[in-house]
């Protein structure tokens, strides 16, 4: 089932960050470990997991300096600290992703016949976890 994203929400802390147009979704990637070995069956390389990395999200937006989410995301940019951070999707998914991430860009534009906007990264953390609505 398809779901329009109006009343995605992401949360900075427990802060709404308010007047988003876009979230970016986390990119999930997974390092590989090359274990072959002189003795590898069929001439084929062999591989094991690596490490895991849940990479950025970036996050867009009309600019408003009176919004307390947008206010604590750049106060986070400034610290360099590590904050948790909630992707809500809208109520009939019931689903949403729950990671710590730094602040690791923040940015504003003004262009002719636009509004006034910003955009920021958020690089995620550690483990990512993605909360899905159970079922009775």
């Amino acid at each position: 089932m398809a779901v329009r994203a109006v009343g995605t929400q992401l949360l900075f802390g427990t802060t709404p960050v308010a007047e988003l147009s876009s979230i970016g979704g986390l990119e999930l990637s997974a390092d590989t470990i090359d274990v072959t070995s002189l003795d590898s069956d069929g001439g084929y390389r062999q591989f094991i997991g690596g490490f895991k990395d849940a990479g950025e999200v970036s996050i867009s937006g009309f600019f408003n300096p009176e919004d307390d989410g947008q206010a604590a995301v750049y106060a986070a940019f400034e610290s360099g600290a590590t904050q948790s951070c909630k992707i809500v999707f809208p109520a009939s998914l019931g689903a949403s992703w729950e990671f710590s991430a730094v602040v690791t860009g923040f940015s504003t534009s003004a262009e002719l016949e636009d509004a006034v906007s910003f955009e920021g990264t958020l690089k995620v953390s550690g483990k990512p976890t993605l909360k899905l609505p159970t079922t009775p």
